[in-house]
């Protein structure tokens, strides 16, 4: 019986609700509130509730090793320096919108023994008021999202980044955007767009996939008009990594990471990027659309972005090499020896 609590449940109380539910007073357990939900496997084990778990199915099992959630556990509560990102999407009055992404930061604080400060700015603000807010900070995160709403005010974020050379980490829409604002203000590109978002706009350097074959071999169409579920691509993929590129010093020679999104970056432009100083610097082996992009390190010392969710496969005991080479970036924009 797993009791919550806001402190640890006298005795007195666990053999009264032992009694009223037909359970061991030693089966009781006060599941006590947490600053972080990475104590809650030691403040279980304490309680012995996986021994009375595993007598109870007659589990013979070998004592619990709990010392990697003991080193996450410190980690987090005793971190050797901070750094503080600015985190810029249309979502942040609802943060648990981004709940993988900042678990994911959290987890790369834990690998860097660095507390990791989100600061939420709603990308409209920027929109009305400008980029002050970013003043300051030790990186910038733009996530995925869909719709036209607030991106003009990511995109003024993106290029404060790339301007100010503070790291950056587009993910999902964050690296369409990123696209749109090296086409506009790098590549000549005036008035560049996302037919998501402004399908007259002269150069659509993002766009939606109409037309591509299938596992079976059979050519599938979609377009505007279809089910929006039908046109996205979906599930992980595995694509080469340019070599001796900052994404092959952070994955090695191949990505292969989850995907949810709809659009993608043209192909068309793709060389009139390059040619501007964008590095593609990974590409699906079939379609050859854009899996990664990032700026050259002698232009900017980290600016980074990828079609894929990398948030999905993040994990406190391991964390990610990506969301990790980024909070490392912004400890080295900050000074942090």
């Amino acid at each position: 019986m797993l009791c919550r609590a806001d402190r640890n449940i006298p005795d007195e109380e666990r053999r009264k609700i032992a009694l009223f539910t037909n359970v061991p007073p030693e089966a009781v357990i006060s599941a006590i509130d947490a600053d972080s939900i990475y104590k809650i496997p030691g403040l279980l084990h304490d309680q012995m509730l996986d021994e009375i778990v595993c007598h109870k199915l007659d589990i013979l099992a070998k004592a619990a090793d709990l010392s990697s959630w003991q080193k996450i556990a410190f980690a987090l509560a005793n971190p050797k320096h901070d750094v503080n990102i600015a985190f810029v999407g249309k979502y942040v009055d609802l943060a648990d919108s981004y709940k993988s992404l900042t678990e994911a930061l959290i987890h790369a604080g834990i690998h860097t023994e660095s507390k990791v400060k989100i600061h939420y700015i709603d990308s409209e603000e920027i929109e009305a008021n400008g980029t002050d807010a970013l003043k300051g900070v030790d990186a910038i995160l733009v996530p995925g999202g869909f719709g036209k709403r607030g991106t003009e005010g990511k995109i003024a974020a993106i290029g404060f980044a790339r301007k100010n050379k503070i790291p950056y980490l587009g993910i999902c829409l964050g690296m369409q955007l990123a696209v749109i604002e090296f086409a506009r203000n790098q590549a000549n590109l005036t008035d560049a767009n996302s037919t998501e978002f402004n399908p007259e706009s002269p150069h659509q350097v993002v766009g939606l996939i109409t037309e591509w074959q299938a596992a079976d071999g059979k050519v599938e169409t979609r377009s505007e008009d279809s089910d929006l579920g039908g046109t996205m691509r979906l599930g992980a993929q595995a694509c080469p990594i340019v070599p001796n590129s900052l994404a092959a010093s952070i994955y090695g020679d191949q990505v292969n990471e989850r995907h949810r999104h709809r659009y993608e970056v043209n192909n068309n432009y793709v060389e009139q990027l390059k040619a501007a100083g964008l590095v593609i610097s990974a590409r699906t082996p079939t379609e050859n659309l854009c899996e990664m992009i990032e700026l050259p390190q002698n232009v900017h010392p980290w600016f980074v972005a990828c079609q894929f969710h990398p948030e999905f496969t993040s994990n406190p005991r391991t964390g990610h090499p990506l969301f990790t080479a980024y909070v490392n970036a912004a400890l080295a924009y900050k000074g942090v020896k």
